[in-house]
């Protein structure tokens, strides 16, 4: 499992709502020219609502759909692959007031690779770094964001 927390100078439903903003997704990755498109043509997620993501990592295009199955807003939200290269991809958002205003926003990343052992390996040599470097500029942007709202 991945985790990533970060401290956000902001309250929660501001941070889970930027968290569900699929431009804010997009424009958080950037630099992999990651697009979003979701299945209700709304640009903030709720419960059952599915994104295909495309983007160009580790030198190739990919392309996933997501689906949110669990929502408690503003504490907790789930996204689920449905379609997509992983063999298991779960990314569960926490959100926990700290008080004054501030929230500790959590990450948990739950990801299996086919190819079974092959995969295993490829996951905890390249697949897991990779993908907390992502989720480490994705925290990064929200944060800047959350707080500049603020």
């Amino acid at each position: 499992m991945i985790e990533v927390v970060t401290v956000i100078d902001a309250p929660a439903a501001t941070v889970f709502d930027l968290e569900l903003d699929v431009d804010v997704h997009a424009q958080s990755l950037a630099g992999s020219g990651e697009t979003a498109t979701t299945s209700t043509g709304h640009r903030r997620l709720g419960l059952g609502d599915e994104v295909t993501f495309q983007a160009r990592h580790l030198g190739r295009s990919w392309r996933m759909t997501s689906r949110i199955t669990a929502y408690r807003r503003p504490f907790r939200f789930v996204d689920e692959q449905t379609r997509g290269p992983f063999r298991v991809m779960r990314h569960e958002h926490c959100f926990d007031d700290l008080g004054n205003g501030t929230t500790r926003m959590t990450d948990r990343m739950t990801i299996r690779a086919p190819l079974g052992p092959l995969g295993a390996v490829v996951t905890r040599l390249v697949l897991a770094p990779y993908l907390k470097r992502l989720l480490v500029e994705r925290a990064t942007h929200i944060k800047r964001r959350a707080e500049l709202a603020r």
